[in-house]
């Protein structure tokens, strides 16, 4: 079992250099991990300052030399393939292949879709998340990429560095229990990173659903079920020192 810390990228933590020093501390303290969240907007927190995710990540990276960095979770049909397999890549290279990849929809879809004129169509979104993390997989080879889909065409592109990891870093799909179809995709990848309707963020959730939630994901793992596969449950460390060591 590894533990991590996961940060907004607004408020406080829009700033580089608090990630930074948080990802340092952390560090030092014995965390394995340091997340941060990847919105460009929410209106529940208008007002706030946000910082871009990759560069929050990249301060964080050259403040550490061990910890595990990536985002929970970027919402990769808001992005281009392309643009974002080269951020992920150059990040992956400044770590040392440090970098874990978290990927959903994202939300709020209004919020971060619609403001800005894209569709919030779930499943529209859906597919070009499906397309866009195949794609993604296939720039971080460095290998050729020839690619007619639904929703993305590439002509014979080859992106490099390829990422440190390989043949890729791994790859961690959130979404909602019990929802069945994020955990279809998560049990195709690495890892799964699951909210609970019963429990949001910063809460506990209850055993039996994340037992449910387990089993669940084993019956669909099929191709590369021998990688190892994660699971991503959150909490919140209590203030209380004796009650943190717990």
């Amino acid at each position: 079992m590894r533990y991590s810390v996961n940060l907004p990228n607004f408020g406080d933590f829009a700033d580089p250099r608090n990630v930074a020093t948080v990802a340092t501390a952390a560090e030092e303290a014995g965390w394995d991990g340091l997340f941060v969240w990847d919105h460009v907007l929410h209106r529940r927190h208008r007002g706030r300052p946000f910082g871009d995710p990759w560069m929050l990540l990249t301060a964080a990276a050259l403040a550490t030399s061990r910890i595990g960095l990536g985002t929970l979770l970027t919402p990769v049909p808001r992005y281009r393939p392309q643009q974002l397999a080269r951020q992920v890549a150059t990040l992956d290279r400044l770590s040392g292949g440090r970098v874990i990849f978290a990927a959903g929809l994202g939300g709020p879809v209004d919020d971060e879709y619609r403001s800005f004129g894209d569709t919030a169509e779930p499943r529209v979104l859906a597919e070009r998340l499906d397309e866009g993390l195949e794609l993604l997989a296939r720039f971080w080879s460095g290998d050729p990429v020839d690619h007619h889909g639904r929703h993305y065409e590439v002509r014979d592109v080859t992106l490099l560095p390829a990422t440190v990891r390989r043949p890729r870093p791994p790859v961690w799909i959130g979404g909602f229990w019990p929802r069945r179809a994020p955990m279809r995709r998560a049990a195709r990848w690495d890892g799964a990173v699951p909210l609970f309707e019963t429990a949001r963020h910063g809460e506990v959730p209850d055993v039996t659903e994340v037992r449910d939630l387990i089993g669940y994901v084993r019956r669909h793992r099929t191709a590369g079920a021998e990688r190892p596969f994660e699971f991503v449950l959150g909490g919140a460390t209590p203030p209380d020192p004796a009650r943190a060591r717990d």
